[in-house]
């Protein structure tokens, strides 16, 4: 039996893609696959999917939407630092648990300071 995936993203977290033919592209996470390891994004990985002709649809054609990607091709995205971030989790004083964002040290002194200044 396979082992059901565990994540940090969440649906409608906001993340950036890593790796594939839309690396750089930032969507909404519309929904995560745990059984096949693969997460969907709003206007992300774009396919043509064939409509049959029925009852209600009377002309068929073709519809574009959004399939699904590997999970490890995308990276949450903060907003402050405009970058990936990886997710972590701290208990607060009261026990309770939270995200975190790692943030990696910056070469260049002008990304150190928006990050300093968004936290």
């Amino acid at each position: 039996m396979k082992k059901k995936l565990r994540t940090k993203l969440k649906v409608d977290d906001q993340v950036i893609v890593i790796s594939g033919k839309d690396k750089g592209k930032i969507g909404k996470v519309l929904s995560i696959h745990s059984n096949t390891t693969s997460i969907v994004i709003e206007g992300v990985n774009i396919v043509k999917k064939a409509l049959k002709k029925t009852r209600e649809n009377q002309a068929g054609g073709m519809r574009d939407q959004e399939a699904p990607i590997h999970i490890s091709n995308v990276m949450y995205y903060h907003a402050p630092s405009k970058r990936g971030v990886r997710i972590g989790y701290k208990r607060d004083e009261n026990g309770k648990k939270e995200r975190i964002f790692k943030i990696r040290q910056h070469a260049k002194k002008e990304d150190a300071q928006a990050v300093k200044t968004a936290q």
